[in-house]
Protein backbone atom coordinates (compact mmCIF):
# COMPACT_ATOMS: atom_id res chain seq x y z
CA UNK A 1 0.00 0.00 0.00
CA UNK A 2 1.46 3.57 -1.13
CA UNK A 3 1.54 6.03 1.37
CA UNK A 4 -1.31 8.45 -0.84
CA UNK A 5 -3.71 5.80 -0.22
CA UNK A 6 -3.28 5.68 3.07
CA UNK A 7 -3.28 9.14 3.53
CA UNK A 8 -6.71 8.86 1.86
CA UNK A 9 -8.12 6.61 4.40
CA UNK A 10 -10.22 8.51 7.13
CA UNK A 11 -8.73 8.29 10.14
CA UNK A 12 -11.14 5.55 12.08
CA UNK A 13 -10.71 3.54 9.20
CA UNK A 14 -6.74 3.75 9.22
CA UNK A 15 -7.25 2.87 13.03
CA UNK A 16 -9.13 -0.52 11.71
CA UNK A 17 -6.84 -1.13 8.87
CA UNK A 18 -3.76 -1.14 10.96
CA UNK A 19 -5.75 -3.78 13.25
CA UNK A 20 -6.14 -5.78 10.69
CA UNK A 21 -3.14 -5.52 9.60
CA UNK A 22 -1.40 -6.51 12.55
CA UNK A 23 -3.87 -9.35 13.05
CA UNK A 24 -2.57 -10.75 9.56
CA UNK A 25 1.02 -10.02 9.83
CA UNK A 26 1.09 -11.98 13.02
CA UNK A 27 -0.62 -15.16 11.56
CA UNK A 28 1.60 -14.43 9.14
CA UNK A 29 4.70 -14.92 11.93
CA UNK A 30 3.09 -17.94 13.33
CA UNK A 31 2.14 -19.72 9.51
CA UNK A 32 6.21 -18.97 8.69
CA UNK A 33 7.63 -20.41 11.90
CA UNK A 34 5.59 -23.70 10.84
CA UNK A 35 6.44 -24.16 7.68
CA UNK A 36 8.05 -21.57 5.02
CA UNK A 37 6.47 -19.27 3.34
CA UNK A 38 6.70 -19.00 -0.31
CA UNK A 39 7.71 -15.25 -0.17
CA UNK A 40 9.53 -14.54 3.21
CA UNK A 41 9.50 -11.11 1.97
CA UNK A 42 5.68 -10.01 2.73
CA UNK A 43 6.96 -10.28 5.91
CA UNK A 44 8.63 -7.27 5.60
CA UNK A 45 6.48 -5.38 3.16
CA UNK A 46 3.84 -6.38 6.31
CA UNK A 47 5.62 -4.88 8.51
CA UNK A 48 6.89 -1.62 6.55
CA UNK A 49 2.69 -1.30 5.61
CA UNK A 50 1.82 -0.98 9.45
CA UNK A 51 4.50 1.53 10.12
CA UNK A 52 3.64 3.40 7.24
CA UNK A 53 -0.40 3.33 8.25
CA UNK A 54 1.19 4.51 12.13
CA UNK A 55 2.91 7.08 10.82
CA UNK A 56 0.61 8.53 8.83
CA UNK A 57 -1.95 8.48 12.09
CA UNK A 58 0.46 9.54 14.57
CA UNK A 59 1.02 12.52 12.12
CA UNK A 60 -2.94 13.37 12.58
CA UNK A 61 -2.51 13.01 16.18
CA UNK A 62 0.08 15.88 16.20
CA UNK A 63 -1.68 18.45 13.73
CA UNK A 64 -4.94 18.86 15.74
Amino acid sequence: MKIAEIRELATNELAERIQTEEANYTQMLLNHFVSPLENPAQIKAARRNIARMKTVLRQRELNK
